[in-house]
Parts: structure tokens; sequence; C-alpha cells
């Protein structure tokens, strides 16, 4: 059994205000090539297939590009190809559900919720090869409010109780090959995954979004989404395949690939990468301006973030730096006095109480400084943390 691991496709992403259509599509046409040479049985995508809950028109036109991609190469091979795909953390579960009904008729599976009544069970695919049944269970991201109702579900404090609550309730068959799609937040060993910008800023308070991958390690293989640097979680079994282009400045460098997985036996696995190489890339670029400017014979047709080291003053350098370069995504200055200043800042940051330190906070965001009354209910607060400390 072959299939594809892919995830986090974020259509509809932008990087720094450059519109990714263009990018987003090549990868689309190039996963087609790759079916058309490697002939998978099935194409797994594990969440976040878009970018926003409610997606942008092109958004949705890519997905559509994309499935019809997969259609025609299959009538092509005369091998239906099955479309397995999760709802992620930045996906609209109602929209991506419309039609799913219609599109699992055309070997499309859509799972967009967890199980969260008594006889729901998760989305189950089974495929046939040469050595039996290979199970497919879709768990497309659940939070612990999603599964209150469920008997036993109040008992749920984390996301880690989640995910083995709802394994629990399948009843799998670990004497057959089973393959787990997750979008959640995994760690092997309480260590956490190497992470990027572009994912979504969590707030990580006593592990509570965090799942362990001790509940899903009986499976033969995990493919999961949600992180954007491709990763093994402790085994190759347990993988984040990551995104199909760098949609931020701190994956510049990574290989982006699409994952291919083997089953053969119960025992046997063979995963892989196709590695993929964009037209254009995203790039650091750091030195003097001439140097800067020479890095454009290689480099200007990317995206890339730039860092100027020169000591003297410049003027307007990203005004300059813009007739040797299409798509910059952001300049910034590290010399003698840019490193002064930042530590000034660090300094009076340091001397701040916490009422302080809230209060520029909050005059950052809102605009205004607090009132009397605001300024009260803050002190309340404080000294309500400091006793409980």
């Amino acid at each position: 059994m072959k299939f594809f691991h892919l995830s986090d496709l974020h259509f509809g992403k932008q990087l720094h205000g450059y519109d990714l259509v263009r990018e987003q599509r090549a990868f689309i046409e190039d996963t087609v090539q790759a079916v058309r040479k490697e002939q998978p049985d099935a194409v797994v995508v594990a969440g976040d297939i878009y970018d926003k809950a409610v997606p942008s028109g092109s958004a949705m036109t890519l997905l559509e590009e994309f499935l019809l991609g997969m259609d025609a190469v299959s009538e092509e091979m005369g091998k239906k190809i099955e479309m397995l795909l999760i709802a992620g953390n930045h996906d609209s579960a109602p929209r991506l559900r419309y039609g799913s009904t219609f599109l699992k008729r055309h070997h499309i599976h859509i799972a967009v919720f967890p199980p969260q009544e008594e006889e729901e069970q998760m989305q189950k695919v089974t495929l046939q090869d040469d050595f039996g049944e290979v199970n497919f269970y879709l768990l497309p991201y659940v939070s612990v409010g999603m599964l209150r109702l469920l008997p036993g579900g109040e008992n749920i404090q984390t996301a880690n109780d989640a995910v083995s609550f709802l394994i629990g309730r399948e009843e799998v068959d670990w004497t057959k090959r089973n393959v787990l799609v997750s979008h959640q937040f995994y760690m092997n060993g309480g260590k956490e995954p190497v992470q990027c910008d572009s994912e979504l800023p969590r707030l990580y308070v006593g592990g509570l979004d965090g799942v362990s991958t001790t509940a899903v390690e009986k499976f033969d293989y995990v493919a999961l989404g949600h992180i954007h640097s491709p990763q093994n979680l402790g085994t190759e079994r347990i993988r984040y395949c990551g995104t199909p282009f760098p949609y931020s400045v701190s994956e510049a460098g990574q290989d982006k690939s699409i994952t291919v997985v083997e089953l053969g036996t119960k025992e046997e696995l063979l995963v892989r990468q196709i590695l993929w190489k964009p037209e254009k890339s995203v790039c650091r670029l750091r030195g003097m301006m001439e140097e800067i400017v020479g890095d454009s014979k290689k480099h200007g047709r990317d995206y890339v973030s730039i860092t100027l080291t020169d000591e003297e003053p410049l003027d307007a350098p990203r005004d300059y730096l813009e007739h040797y370069y299409d798509s910059i995504l952001e300049v910034k200055i590290d010399n003698t006095r840019s490193r002064r200043v930042f530590e000034e800042e660090i300094m009076d940051m340091q001397e701040m109480t916490p009422f302080e330190a809230f209060a520029s906070f909050f005059e950052d965001i809102s605009g205004r400084g607090m009132t009397a009354q605001e300024e009260e209910v803050l002190k309340d607060i404080l000294e309500e943390v400091v006793l409980r400390c």
C-alpha cells in the first residue's frame, strides 16, 4: 500500500503581503505529476486545507484544482486514487464539509469533526492490497470542548485525554495495518517539535494542548499535520510532513517535500521524501549594502529577508533595494547603534513593574491609557496573583 502524506496546504496564504497562489498552484501541478509517476493508492492531507476559516475565492479555486487534478490523473491511469482529507484548526469545518457526501462517491473522503455523539465513530476508510486491509482513521482537529456531550467526555481535561479517549472508543484491531491521520500538537517524550513563526500562536498552559506520541504509538503510521517543519517524532512511523512551501522567514532553507509511505506486511514500512524545489524560494540575506546588491544576481527573484550590517546611516534602504529584488519581505538593520538601542529597550522593559508592563501593553494595543476603574481592576488581579503564588 503506497500513499502520499501532505498537510498544511494553507490555500489562500500570504507571505508578508505577497500572494502565494502561483507557488501553491505549482505545488499542485507537481504533486499531480508525482502521482502520475508513483501511482499511489491514496493521497492523505492531514488538515489546514485553507489558511482562514472563511477562505477567499482563489483559495477555494485551488482546492478545486487540486481535486480535479487528482481525478484527471486517476482517469488517465485507470486506477482510482482515494483522497483522504481532515479539517485542521485553520479550517471551517462546515465549509470544508460542504458536498462531502457527493465527493465520497468520487473517492474523496473528508472528515471535519471528531465523534460528538454516542453512536458516532471516527470516519474510517478501509483499502485493500495484496496483504489485506489497511484501515485509515481520520481524526480532525479536536478540542476538549467538542467532546463534553459524549458519555465520559466530562472527564476529559486535556488534548491528550481527548485523543486517547477517541482512539479507545474505536476498538481498533491492532493485528491489522492501521493508519491514523491527525491534526494536533504532538510531543515525543515531553519534547516539543521544531516550530515555525508561521504557525498559529498557541497559549501553551501546563501541557493542555499537547498530545503524547504514546497515545498513537500502536498505529503502523501516523500522518500528522499542524506543525510546519518536516520531522519525525521519535520514529519514522509518526511524522509531520510539513508545509509544501515556506510560509515564514523561519522556514527559509528547509527542504519541502511530499512524504511517500509504503506499507508492506504488518511490520514492513518504508518512508521517503520527494523533494520539491519551487521556482521562487524564501531566503535570508545578511551583509553590507554592497554585498546584498551583489547577491541579487542569485536571489533577485526570490522572497528575501534582508539584514543590513552597515555602520553608516542608510537613506531609505528598502526603496533602494527594490531596484534589485522583486519580493522583499523585510529589511532589518543590525549594527552597533541598533544593538545598543535594543539593549536599552530591554533594560527599560526589565525595570518595569508588572503593573507598568501591562499598562504599556494595554496602551499599545488599544491606543489609549487605562481608566481609573480599569487600573483598580488590574491592581486587584495582580494582588490576587501574588497571594496565590
